[in-house]
């Protein structure tokens, strides 16, 4: 039951379902055209461009956090109503939470404009959204949630995007971002000790993607891909979301030669080779 906002981490969930023996896509709640019953084995609380920080969602104009949060008190509602007390007991504290959220923090919110940057040093800022995460976990927590995924940042400094937009040093990584991402990444690791020291009962695992991508990006062929400077649709630096289509007049031939699909996300094949590590660690822990 994924809340996964990560700009890199869109189908990690899906993965990880069909790697556990589950259905391979995981419906999102707000779809219509699914239903409670589907639900009940697996559903996703995500809003693509979110973050920890409310305020993240709102320069995007998606939902924000605390709004999935309610989203899901309403599914444990709906659960509870279509199977019962006790089996809906039982699927709440066994179920997987993944949550895959933060780049979008900083990359679309702290340094992109200057709400947050004048409120708060990087530092501050990121001590806030620890902050933010540990009380959502804690809200989870208290909603019967035990078993939980709580993923890092990727080396976010490479996105193409940001190599675009690296005017210093053209087509290059932004070591600054990549530094900021494992620095943030510490302070999850260390949150997620004091989590598990904290809460009796839950089982929180820190998943790091990014020495894994970052192989992905600095030595591509190892892994039998071609590019991994631009993204696939379009001129690969800018296009994102709706703007990135298959039939895009720019659009590359073949996106499994690309670790990207568009200037901010992973393509299919660079998602599977992710969650294939991902899911070893989380198999030994909660299997």
């Amino acid at each position: 039951m994924p809340p996964d906002d990560s700009a890199t981490a869109a189908f990690l969930p899906d993965y990880l379902s069909e790697a556990f023996g589950l259905k391979p896509s995981i419906p999102a709640y707000l779809d219509p055209m699914y239903s409670i019953q589907d639900f009940a084995t697996g559903v996703c609380f995500a809003s693509a461009g979110s973050g920890y920080d409310n305020a993240t969602a709102d320069v995007l104009g998606v939902i924000p956090l605390w709004q999935e949060l309610e989203n899901y008190k309403d599914y444990q509602r709906q659960l509870e109503t279509f199977l019962g007390a006790e089996q809906e007991k039982e699927i709440i504290t066994e179920a997987l939470y993944i949550m895959s959220v933060g780049t979008n923090d900083f990359l679309e919110n702290y340094y992109a404009i200057p709400g947050r940057r004048s409120q708060f040093t990087i530092q501050q800022y990121q001590d806030f959204l620890i902050g933010l995460a540990e009380d959502f976990v804690k809200q989870l927590y208290a909603l019967g949630a035990r078993k939980l995924s709580l993923t890092g940042l990727p080396p976010m400094g490479c996105l193409p995007l940001e190599r675009a937009t690296n005017f210093m040093h053209p087509d290059s990584c932004a070591e600054e971002y990549n530094d900021l991402a494992l620095e943030f990444n510490g302070k999850l690791k260390q949150l997620v000790a004091e989590l598990n020291d904290e809460l009796p009962g839950m089982k929180v695992v820190f998943a790091n993607p990014y020495d894994l991508l970052l192989q992905l990006i600095t030595a591509p062929s190892l892994y039998g891909f071609e590019n991994a400077e631009v993204g696939c649709c379009g001129s690969g630096t800018f296009e994102m979301g709706i703007m990135c289509t298959p039939d895009h007049p720019l659009t590359c031939t073949d996106a499994d030669k690309y670790v990207f699909w568009d200037a901010f996300h992973l393509t299919d094949r660079a998602n599977q080779i992710i969650s294939s590590y991902l899911f070893k660690d989380l198999k030994s822990n909660f299997l």
